[in-house]
């Protein structure tokens, strides 16, 4: 079991798996298929799972943190804030300030943490716009890991993610490939080995023209772009009236997934 017993995911709906999706309406994700490579053929490994679509990183430190700190488990991954930083006029320095106190306190109870830091933006059109944003954010989360021995899965350097098939049409979340990906990128960073390659180059793919980048742009806005502005307008969240997948330390139960889990050619 590479010397973890336990493993609690606390996040948003990075963590939580959008868009990587099961038969059953549920999601999958980077966090469980992290958990399926850790718990190998052992029985007594555990996994949690309190992220959830939506949460702001105050949600995630007054929800999640205190739980994983009860739960005390060998391994916390923590990726919080993204919501936060997406949100015109926060201030990232604030953000963070809170994310080193989270990593400051779960790395005092003992527990080992792992953070990720925001992938580049700078191919996804319109969102390009937030790539300084990420950048402090990225240059905050290396100094709060050096400072409390935590580590960093550094999503930024992960070359393959910058290709237009590792995000669903949204342009905030990952597909079953990108999730895929960052798994094997996070079990090679804790030195567990795996039988994939993570960094293979995507399938050679005509570049997409001036004219149907704009056309997915427009669609963009009036389908994901609109409704998120609505939903802060008034307020509300993608997870309002939902609750974590995986609300308690369990053995890890390998869900039934689509059978073309591989990476996509379109």
């Amino acid at each position: 079991m590479y010397g973890y017993d336990s493993y609690v995911a606390l996040g948003d709906s990075f963590t939580e798996g959008m868009n990587d999706g099961l038969p059953d309406g549920t999601y999958r994700g980077w966090a469980d298929r992290l958990a399926q490579i850790l718990a190998g053929d052992q029985p007594g490994f555990q996994y949690a799972n309190l992220a959830l679509r939506g949460k702001m990183l105050a949600e995630i430190v007054d929800e999640q943190v205190p739980v994983a700190l009860e739960l005390k488990p060998d391994l916390v991954t923590f990726c919080g804030g993204g919501n936060d930083v997406i949100v015109p006029g926060t201030d990232v320095d604030e953000i963070c300030a809170k994310i080193d106190e989270v990593v400051g306190a779960l790395r005092g109870a003992g527990i080992e943490v792992l953070l990720f830091n925001g992938p580049d933006t700078k191919s996804l059109s319109v969102m390009s716009v937030l790539r300084g944003k990420i950048g402090i954010y990225n240059t905050n989360l290396w100094a709060i890991a050096a400072r409390h021995g935590a580590r960093v899965v550094d999503l930024w350097a992960m070359d393959v993610l910058r290709d237009f098939r590792a995000w669903s049409d949204d342009r905030l979340h990952f597909t079953a490939e990108g999730h895929r990906r960052i798994a094997l990128r996070t079990a090679e960073l804790m030195g567990v080995p795996v039988t994939e390659d993570w960094s293979e180059p995507w399938p050679t793919l005509a570049p997409r023209t001036w004219v149907n980048q704009r056309r997915s742009d427009l669609a963009w806005t009036r389908t994901h772009l609109l409704p998120w502005i609505g939903r802060q307008l008034r307020g509300e969240s993608l997870g309002d009236g939902l609750a974590p997948k995986r609300p308690k330390l369990a053995p890890f139960g390998i869900p039934k997934i689509p059978t073309d889990d591989h990476a996509p050619t379109s």
